[in-house]
């Protein structure tokens, strides 16, 4: 796998909602499935913060400097 998230199986959720006697499986569906896009999202957020400490770090530890003084 390429480690990208593919999402879940909610195949087996209709059988919990039946064995737990669950009311309105459409409202706890909707709310798991609202849940899950939070999780998703602040794991891409966090990656993508993981990224750029690692960017910068990796441009503090080769030594270069980018900063350009121009005089005119």
């Amino acid at each position: 796998m390429s480690g990208t998230y593919m999402g879940k199986d909610w195949g087996h959720c209709e059988y919990l909602f039946s064995l737990y006697k669950v009311e309105d499986p459409q409202i706890v569906m909707y709310f798991m499935k609202l849940y899950e896009s939070l999780v998703v999202e602040q794991r891409i957020q966090d990656q993508e913060n993981k990224r750029k400490a690692e960017e910068r770090r990796s441009q503090q530890a080769s030594g270069k400097n980018y900063t350009h003084n121009v005089r005119g």
